[in-house]
């Protein structure tokens, strides 16, 4: 698939990062040289150096055989214009666009863009998805991720095995069979940087980040029975006065439950802006890593801490005082793959993984499957897919077991009506039902063609 990446910016790079690891030709079409090297140094991709929004410029980065176009420059009306320019002068069938603004979000203006107006396919909002998460990771608290599946029905849930995890040497199949556990299914774990599915007689290790498919009323059960339930986060402290700062502060206002947030920004003109739309989040400008700006914000005191500015070093430094601190669950967006591996080596950090968050928002688009929903997981390592069976497929009134389903992939489980059914391989598929399908990296394309 020849795809080309408008704009090499942090949202770029992420979508970037992933679409290499496939069977892509990758084009990225910036107006900054250095971006351009960092990217072509780090990644197997072809660098454009220009404006996208010039139809010279996409012509010379072969636009006119491209499957699918990626607008996700900074700027909101710039994104636009391409896709208008990729649409009208060169026919691209598939064009995605980054749009930040809440304004051209709102519903209202809906019919402002399809094939007669601004012809978007879809629309990403990537600080908007980040910032949803973050809210989810703090509303539970003891995870370090937590995906909604089957109309919030189900989350996956991801946790960290820390040392006093009372389920550390039990073997998987034993994780629900207890009188008073959860009902649960493990989709994957991940060990250092090794991602794969659990035999029935493998046990967990202290390190360990497990995914778990649990039902909406069993999560906090879930982190209970991991050991790892913490307090509720009632006092909180932003490390950027960004877009996922500004969102995340509005949502904060309307929670009964915080009853401090105060976000840390080092440039006035943001720190004003944000202080004149924020009306109870307090906002303290002045350098993220001052002692002195850290104890105007009462660090020691805060229950959680996220910094979301977009320098990966700079939040993980800011995650690591937070720690040093005391703060119960420090959060740091990161965006390189490489920072991302740091898992063990930063005690009990929460990592929110940029690129996957990012790239979740278009996986519907570029895999060949048709799919309700889907998520990059475990760093980008494997992907769930939320699949309807239908008449298409094929799969209707088939077992699982007879069903040629490559190496680490597996189906987790389905919605049947208003039931959740774990599944095993002896479940018998039917029309109508909701699946949620595992899918390591290595595993996709046969995958694609079972579902196809």
């Amino acid at each position: 698939m020849k795809i080309i990446v408008c704009g090499g910016g942090s949202v770029g790079k992420s979508i970037v990062s992933y679409l290499v690891k496939g069977n892509n030709d990758v084009i990225v079409i910036d107006r900054n040289q250095a971006r351009l090297d960092e990217l072509a140094k780090e990644y197997d991709v072809l660098p454009v150096l220009g404006d996208a929004s010039h139809p010279d410029v996409l012509e010379r980065a072969g636009i006119k055989n491209a499957d699918i176009i990626l607008a996700v420059t900074d700027v909101d009306e710039v994104n636009m214009v391409i896709c208008q320019v990729a649409h009208t002068l060169f026919g691209v069938s598939r064009k995605i666009a980054r749009i930040d603004n809440e304004v051209f979000l709102d519903p209202v203006w809906g019919v402002l863009f399809n094939e007669t107006a601004i012809p978007i396919d879809l629309m990403i909002s990537p600080d908007i998805e980040i910032a949803e998460n973050i809210l989810r990771i703090l509303k539970f608290p003891g995870c370090n991720d937590i995906l909604p599946v089957l109309d919030e029905e189900a989350f996956i849930l991801t946790l960290k095995i820390s040392e006093n995890c009372p389920l550390t040497d039990v073997p998987v199949m034993q994780l629900s069979r207890g009188e008073d556990s959860p009902d649960m299914a493990v989709v994957n774990i991940l060990r250092g940087n090794k991602c794969f599915l659990p035999r029935w007689e493998d046990k967990l290790c202290v390190g360990d980040e497990i995914n778990l498919l649990v039902r909406k009323d069993d999560v906090y059960n879930t982190i209970a029975a991991f050991g790892l339930e913490k307090p509720t986060n009632e006092r909180l402290i932003i490390f950027g006065g960004n877009q996922i700062a500004s969102y995340l502060g509005a949502q904060i206002e309307r929670d009964d439950s915080v009853n401090s947030c105060k976000i840390i920004e080092d440039d006035i003109e943001n720190a004003r802006r944000l202080a004149k739309n924020l009306g109870h989040v307090i906002v303290v400008h002045g350098e993220m890593m001052s002692d002195v700006i850290l104890s105007e914000a009462d660090i020691n005191h805060a229950d959680a801490s996220i910094a979301v500015t977009a320098n990966d070093k700079d939040n993980l430094l800011a995650s690591l005082l937070s720690s040093k601190r005391g703060v119960g669950i420090p959060m740091a967006v990161v965006n390189t793959p490489s920072y991302s591996s740091l898992m063990d080596d930063i005690g009990n950090s929460v990592l929110v993984d940029r690129a996957s968050i990012t790239i979740s928002g278009i996986l519907k688009e570029i895999r060949k499957t048709k799919m309700t929903d889907a998520y990059a997981l475990s760093r980008g390592n494997a992907e769930i897919w939320e699949i309807h069976i239908d008449d298409d497929n094929g799969l209707s009134g088939r077992k699982i077991s007879t069903i040629d389903l490559p190496e680490e992939s597996k189906i987790i489980a389905l919605k049947r009506g208003s039931e959740l059914i774990f599944c095993n391989d002896g479940t018998v598929l039917q029309k109508d039902d909701e699946i949620i399908f595992y899918v390591g990296s290595s595993s996709i394309r046969r995958a694609e063609k079972i579902f196809a």
